[in-house]
């Protein structure tokens, strides 16, 4: 365990990453791979989940195989967003 007291060892704020807008020729790519590809064996086993509204165990599906909280919701998010664009779809 490391002394709290000394100064070298505080906690000090990460840099923060410059977000910039995809450009639109790189979302138009993804966009296309996604159409071919189809989904991954986790998106589709995490739509499964939400369609049968098992919101929490897709989030703790997606948390195990991705490793972080944030890019687990952000995948459950996702994921939502695909059922519900083929719902519009279906209509």
């Amino acid at each position: 365990r490391f002394s709290t007291k000394n100064p070298f060892f505080k906690p000090t704020a990460k840099p923060v990453v410059s977000r910039y807008p995809t450009p639109t020729i790189v979302k138009f790519a993804r966009e296309v791979i996604r159409e071919l590809a189809g989904h991954t064996p986790l998106e589709k086993r995490a739509m499964e989940l939400l369609k049968n509204g098992k919101d929490k165990r897709c989030l703790k599906l997606c948390k195990r195989r991705l490793g972080t909280h944030k890019r687990a919701k952000a995948k459950r998010e996702q994921c939502a967003m695909f059922l519900r664009a083929a719902a519009r779809k279906a209509k």
